[in-house]
């Protein structure tokens, strides 16, 4: 299986480490590889991780790296953000379509 990232993920991957550059690009990059490297192991165990909790879907699956979320549906990256955001709170979930 493939692993695929949304736009939406794409995109908070470029905020995270522009974020992260303005303090250090060397950090920037070394957090973003090993996010991905965390992750990377999603197409062999995709129950990996916990549920959702604002979810309520047992199919939505979160790991978390470093206080960051990262939520993969059916081995869709759906967005990655930090785990103090609240979910709750956002009119429309990430894994809601349109």
């Amino acid at each position: 299986m493939r692993l695929e990232w949304s736009r939406q993920a794409r995109a908070d991957v470029r905020q995270l480490r522009a974020y992260i550059s303005q303090d250090s690009p060397f950090y920037a990059r070394q957090f973003i590889e090993r996010l991905f490297k965390r992750i990377d192991n999603i197409p062999e165990f995709p129950q990996i991780g916990r549920s959702v909790p604002e979810a309520e879907r047992e199919d939505i699956r979160e790991i978390i790296y470093r206080g960051y979320r990262t939520a993969p549906d059916h081995l869709l990256i759906v967005t990655v953000l930090h785990g103090s955001r609240d979910l709750v709170g956002q009119e429309k979930k990430p894994w809601e379509e349109g």
